[in-house]
C-alpha cells in the first residue's frame, strides 16, 4: 500500500508549475525545485519520478488557467464581448507582470515540443482546451447573428486563438506604452469575424 503524501500537493504543484513557467525546461534545475516547493529531491522525485514528471505536472496544472479562460468566455453576455474581455485580460495582465512570463504553453511548444511528443500532447491538449471554448463562443455569436456563419466556428476559433497566442508574445517585450497597439490588433481580430 502506498504511503499517502506528506505534503500540501496542491501548494507543490503551483510551486513547480510557476519555476517553469518563470525560468523554462533547461532553466529549471533539481536546486531551483527543491528551493521552490520547500521539499527535498527525494521526496520530490518519490512522489514524480524525475524532472521530466515534474515538468508534465506543471503542464497538467497549467491547463487549469485554459480552463479559466473557457469559463470566462461562457459567462452571459454578447460573444463578441466575451471574446473582447479574455484578450483584453490577457494583455493586461501580461502588461501589468512583473517577469514578463508569456504563456507556459507557449513557451513550452518553442522549448521543448519539438523534441519530446509527450509534452508536445500536453501543449496540444492545453491549446485545445481554449481553442474549444473559443469555438463554443463563437458557435454562439453566429446563432446570435454577431458574427458571419460563412466560415465554419473551429477555423474562426483558431484564427482567434492564433491572436491570443501571438499577442501573449507580443507582450513579452511589451511596454504599457503599447497598449493601444495591442488594443487596436483586438479590435482587428474581432471585425475579422463579423467580415468573414
Amino acid at each position: 500500500m502506498a504511503r499517502p503524501r506528506e505534503f500540501d500537493e496542491d501548494r507543490v504543484l503551483d510551486a513547480v508549475m510557476e519555476i517553469f513557467w518563470r525560468k523554462g525546461y533547461e532553466g529549471t534545475s533539481a536546486q531551483d525545485l527543491v528551493d521552490a516547493t520547500g521539499l527535498g529531491r527525494g521526496s520530490l522525485y518519490a512522489a514524480y519520478t524525475n524532472k521530466d514528471g515534474l515538468f508534465e505536472q506543471a503542464l497538467l496544472r497549467y491547463h487549469r488557467r485554459a480552463q479559466g479562460h473557457v469559463e470566462q468566455l461562457r459567462k452571459p453576455g454578447p460573444a463578441i464581448e466575451r471574446l473582447r474581455e479574455l484578450m483584453l485580460d490577457v494583455v493586461n495582465a501580461d502588461l501589468r507582470a512583473v517577469e514578463k512570463r508569456g504563456c507556459l504553453a507557449t513557451n513550452t511548444a518553442i522549448e521543448v515540443a519539438a523534441r519530446d511528443q509527450r509534452v508536445a500532447d500536453l501543449v496540444r491538449q492545453n491549446f485545445a482546451i481554449l481553442t474549444r471554448g473559443i469555438a463554443e463562443t463563437i458557435r454562439r455569436g453566429q446563432d446570435d447573428e454577431e458574427f458571419s456563419a460563412d466560415v465554419d466556428a473551429e477555423t474562426l476559433a483558431l484564427f482567434v486563438f492564433n491572436a491570443v497566442q501571438g499577442l501573449r508574445v507580443l507582450t513579452r517585450t511589451a511596454t504599457v506604452k503599447d497598449r493601444h497597439r495591442l488594443s487596436a490588433v483586438i479590435e482587428q481580430t474581432l471585425a475579422a469575424l463579423r467580415q468573414v
